[in-house]
């Protein structure tokens, strides 16, 4: 799931020399998206000391390591899996095509995922049970399914769903129950707001790149919808994240103090703006997905952190 696609241009990177090599690599490993593995772990966590007074910082350690390790897998495969469609032939950042091995890159995605599997299977070892490694196992197939032959749904235009439920419920509660052992409606709650926000920055990666995925039979959301009518769902979705948040508080399923993850509304109303007005301009939209990435960064972080203080409190 490209979740961090760069906004470097092809236009843009033919004109560089020099230094831009080492800009093209840095988009290519995407910093800012790692959050996306961060966020869920730091959630379901805060959840479980919310729910217990205490944290196994070990355990958050560990697992915080093998997410980030998992999603760099999920990102490397994509570049190989991608360049294996043509889809990324105007992809300057890509891994691939910055490399000209494949073949050496879709190892090195696997041995992130050996590593991350590894923190995990410790994880279970360490608690004799496998229910974490049985949910994290299911998350990872469905990120292969995303971008993997012979499935590849993410070119069928159910990205967002599969990015939905392994980044929200699985994750959520994987981290969770690492904590713990039990499960609870609250971690189940709030595994449906971040997974909602994750899945945002994959759809909102799609609107500059429409003609690439035409051209390669990719029936992403945008291109199924237009681009129109997807920046039109833009504040709906946002609007959804915040929604449910107040209505959970007002459940009391979720403390007042987690309405703290109001203070992304910035970053919705900036996105909803956007997309509104340059929706089919890829030149000026390319930076929308990053937007979305801080909107799920100060969205998992205070969530996260109204559980934390509900506890201290």
């Amino acid at each position: 799931m490209d979740l961090g696609a760069s906004p470097v241009q092809p236009s843009e990177q033919a004109s560089w020399s020099g230094p831009s090599r080492k800009q093209l690599w840095i988009a290519a490993i995407k910093p800012p998206m790692y959050s996306v593995a961060i966020m869920p772990i730091w959630v379901g966590s805060a959840i479980a000391y919310a729910q217990v007074g205490a944290m196994d910082w070990r355990v958050l350690a560990v697992f915080l390591g093998a997410a980030i390790c998992i999603l760099a897998w999920i990102n490397i495969s994509n570049d190989v899996f991608d360049a294996q469609t043509g889809i990324d032939k105007n992809k300057h950042h890509s891994l691939v095509n910055l490399t000209g091995k494949p073949e050496q890159v879709f190892w090195v995605g696997n041995a992130f995922l050996a590593l991350g599997l590894l923190g995990i299977l410790w994880l279970s070892w360490r608690q004799s049970d496998p229910t974490v490694l049985v949910l994290v196992l299911i998350a990872c197939g469905l990120g292969y399914a995303y971008q993997g032959p012979p499935l590849r749904l993410g070119y069928q235009g159910i990205g967002e769903i599969l990015c939905f439920f392994s980044f929200g419920p699985l994750a959520v509660l994987a981290a969770h129950y690492s904590q713990i052992q039990t499960w609870s409606l609250t971690g189940l709650a709030a595994s449906l707001v971040v997974g909602m926000v994750t899945s945002l920055i994959l759809f909102c990666s799609h609107f500059h790149q429409v003609q690439d995925d035409l051209a390669s039979g990719k029936r992403s959301p945008v291109v199924r919808l237009g681009t129109l009518r997807s920046a039109r769902l833009i504040p709906w979705i946002c609007g959804s994240i915040f929604g449910l948040t107040a209505i959970f508080v007002g459940l009391g399923i979720f403390p007042v103090w987690t309405l703290l993850s109001l203070a992304g509304i910035p970053f919705a109303v900036q996105l909803s703006r956007l997309l509104g007005t340059y929706h089919d301009q890829p030149q000026r939209i390319s930076q929308s997905k990053f937007i979305a990435v801080a909107l799920h960064f100060w969205v998992g972080l205070f969530l996260g952190l109204g559980f934390m203080l509900s506890r201290l409190g």
